[in-house]
């Protein structure tokens, strides 16, 4: 089992950065394929980024090229690097840890996840 909490959320201007941390406790990190979601009124729940355990990632298309998803093994910490935020990007962030299936933005094939993060881009 893993437990996760997300941090370094906050409010932004356009075009600025910000970097979220999700750091777990219990197993290693290196087990799990690792996503960040993000959840608006809109839009519900989407996911952003993906980080399997081979290193391989996948971002939605709305955040290919502005983020980056990476992890610390030693820290057992995921991280989410934004850059150029846009006031669409505005949404609860979540980490979120499974350890199978074959969908990277599927919710449902994810175990376990933290308690959010809230990004506001204005």
């Amino acid at each position: 089992h893993v437990q996760l909490v997300e941090s370094g959320g906050g409010l932004v201007q356009p075009g600025g950065s910000l970097r979220l941390s999700c750091t777990a406790s219990g197993d290693s990190i290196s087990a799990y394929q690792m996503a960040w979601f993000r959840r608006t009124l809109e839009n519900g729940r989407e996911g952003v980024a993906y980080l399997d355990s081979d290193g391989g990632t996948d971002y939605t298309y709305s955040v290919a090229g502005r983020f980056t998803i990476s992890k610390d093994n030693a820290k057992n910490t995921l991280y989410l690097q934004m850059n150029d935020l846009k006031p669409e990007d505005t949404a609860m962030y979540y980490c979120a840890a499974k350890s199978g299936g074959w969908n990277p933005f599927t919710p449902s094939e994810y175990n376990y996840w933290g308690q959010g993060t809230q990004v506001t881009v204005s």
